[in-house]
């Protein structure tokens, strides 16, 4: 019972419910969570799913039962959770396991101004104190709860504020009759995207806007193009400017344009890095090293300053926090605003690119035009025995090599730069899988780069 080793990742715990979390579990985590936060007070929230109601009582139980008071934030998505831990300025726990399938749950955690809790900030020790307490607990379960002792819960809704922080981002002046379609694929999008586009000059279209943690239609992952298609068919049935595809949680977004094609997470970076450097010249963006090349040339053709990190919000939102960068963005269609907290936000990105085509009246796809200017594999994803050792054995070839096998760097897993293409592998944080992602000039020569790569990897394996 005490070990928790399977569930709390690099970024969160995450778990199958009731099989690897459960609501004795989410008490003792409660308590470790007050316990490393100080208090005074922890905002709790959760998405649709089932099971969250129980384990963020339990969670809200274990915080009180050490003197830490809780606000209830209820329903809500994981980037107003981390709203309300900046604007409140109070750590916050958020109940989701994002696009992960209805039988998992989850815990995202933040410290007050939205601050990130990853394993080097905060996260192992909170397990350490947890898996403490389950084990004086033992098999008889934890001790009753005195509600005389506890400290206080109090319920408050912030969707309204959170509503008007995202309207913020953008000149509402300027915003013209678009229509938009919304595919928030049953997850937390469904109470928030209503919310912000209530009032605007938008004709919007929300694909199941019904809250179901059991996704009855299809999955919330929308990196996965299997789950565009409704909302592809649903912009070119109604003629829409623009698709949006959130995640379950709704931090993320990808976007389909005009013409049903689906725009990847460094396009939209580039598209978004572009806005904001036009907001503020000469402002630093972040990137991480599996975006694009085209998000680095266009911060420097935009006159801005690029910095490249590793992939991950904990690592994003320091660097943001030392560089004083004003946007960031991910592959993966995570975005992070200076004035969002250094938090990341999919629907303030897509609140962005909705100004960008009202202010120059042109289609999203020829917007993105001058960006198409490589060929990408999308993640490749491999199950190994030891992801990590696969990639020193690539690393050890690249460098024994000498420069005749590219120039490499190891700021995440390993980056292999060769000319006129590149390649980045690195270890899942979660999994025991390998992640491949190439880029080339064009999609036959990326796919013929890939499989040298692939072929590569097997050879050093002995598969």
């Amino acid at each position: 019972m005490g070990s928790l080793s399977s569930v709390f990742k690099a970024y969160d715990i995450r778990g199958v419910v009731p099989d690897e979390l459960n609501a004795d579990q989410f008490r003792a985590i409660g308590m470790a969570v007050a316990r490393f936060t100080g208090g005074p007070r922890l905002l709790v929230a959760r998405d649709m799913r089932e099971s969250g109601v129980s384990l963020a009582r339990a969670f809200a139980d274990g915080a009180r039962s050490v003197g830490v008071a809780v606000t209830d934030l209820g329903l809500a998505s994981t980037d107003l959770l981390y709203f309300a831990a900046g604007s409140l300025d109070a750590p916050g726990a958020m109940f989701t396991a994002s696009h992960n399938p209805a039988k998992y749950n989850g815990l995202k955690l933040c410290l007050s101004g939205a601050r990130p809790i990853g394993r080097d900030t905060g996260l192992a020790e909170i397990q350490a104190t947890a898996e403490a307490l389950l084990e004086e607990w033992g098999t008889t379960g934890p001790p009753d709860l005195d509600p005389g002792a506890l400290a206080p819960l109090d319920e408050r809704s912030v969707l309204e504020a959170y509503a008007d922080h995202v309207r913020s981002f953008v000149d509402v002046s300027t915003l013209r009759p678009l229509r938009v379609v919304a595919d928030t694929a049953n997850g937390m999008g469904g109470l928030v995207a209503p919310k912000v586009f209530e009032g605007l000059p938008f004709d919007v279209e929300i694909l199941f806007p019904e809250l179901d943690g059991n996704f009855p239609n299809h999955p919330a992952d929308p990196i996965q193009p299997e789950n565009l298609v409704s909302l592809k068919n649903a912009v070119l049935a109604g003629g829409a400017d623009v698709g949006l595809a959130f995640d379950g949680d709704a931090d993320r977004v990808f976007l389909v344009d005009e013409k049903a094609e689906p725009v990847s997470g460094s396009l939209t970076t580039a598209l978004v890095a572009s806005s904001m450097l036009d907001k503020y010249p000469g402002a630093t963006v972040l990137y991480n090293c599996i975006c694009s090349k085209v998000v680095p040339e266009v911060i420097a053709e935009k006159g801005g300053v690029g910095i490249r990190t590793q992939v991950g919000h904990s690592f994003i939102k320091q660097v943001m926090a030392e560089s004083g960068a004003i946007f960031g963005g991910e592959h993966s269609g995570h975005y992070y605003f200076r004035d969002n907290y250094r938090a990341d936000s999919g629907i303030i990105a897509a609140m962005v690119v909705l100004e960008l085509l009202s202010v120059t009246g042109k289609p999203l796809s020829e917007l993105l035009a001058p960006f198409k200017r490589y060929a990408a594999s999308g993640e490749i994803n491999t199950v190994v025995d030891d992801p990590a050792g696969a990639v020193e054995l690539m690393a050890a070839e690249v460098e024994a090599a000498g420069g005749a096998l590219g120039t490499a760097d190891r700021l995440d897993g390993l980056t292999v730069d060769r000319g006129d293409w590149w390649y980045n592998l690195r270890p899942s944080n979660t999994e025991p899988l390998l992640r491949l992602n190439v880029e080339a000039p064009d999609a036959a020569s990326c796919a013929a780069r890939v499989a040298e790569v692939q072929a590569d990897i097997a050879r050093l394996l002995g598969a």
